[in-house]
């Protein structure tokens, strides 16, 4: 059986795309070229199927919700805070798996940010 590989990308729709892109270039650090190509640190991906009526990617309208892997979840979240974004007060600790904490981008879409154990 043939398999897929890994994420080939992930794409959003954005009432104002090169703002948004910058958004995730100077507040997350995500370095993609010209042309949205971005090579990723090795790591592991979780692809996870919830319950429609899930409250845990924030909005009901939001369907999917983007997982980032971080190395120090605390000084994410504060340099975070210091470029004014809107970051959750709450972190999660999930034993064997790793700590959790959320960021909204500037178009309403939350974001899950994983320091994995």
């Amino acid at each position: 059986m043939e398999r897929v590989l890994g994420i080939g990308g992930y794409f959003v729709r954005a009432a104002d795309p090169v703002g948004l892109s910058a958004w995730y270039r100077e507040c997350l650090g995500l370095d993609a070229d010209e042309n949205g190509v971005w090579s990723q640190e090795a790591g592991p991906t979780v692809f996870a199927a919830f319950e429609a009526g899930t409250d845990y990617f924030g909005a009901r309208t939001q369907q999917t919700m983007l997982n980032f892997r971080v190395r120090d979840l605390d000084a994410m979240l504060a340099q975070l805070r210091a470029k004014g974004a809107d970051v959750a007060g709450e972190t999660q600790d999930m034993e064997g798996v790793g700590r959790f904490g959320w960021v909204t981008d500037p178009e309403g879409h939350r974001i899950e940010l994983w320091q994995p154990a």
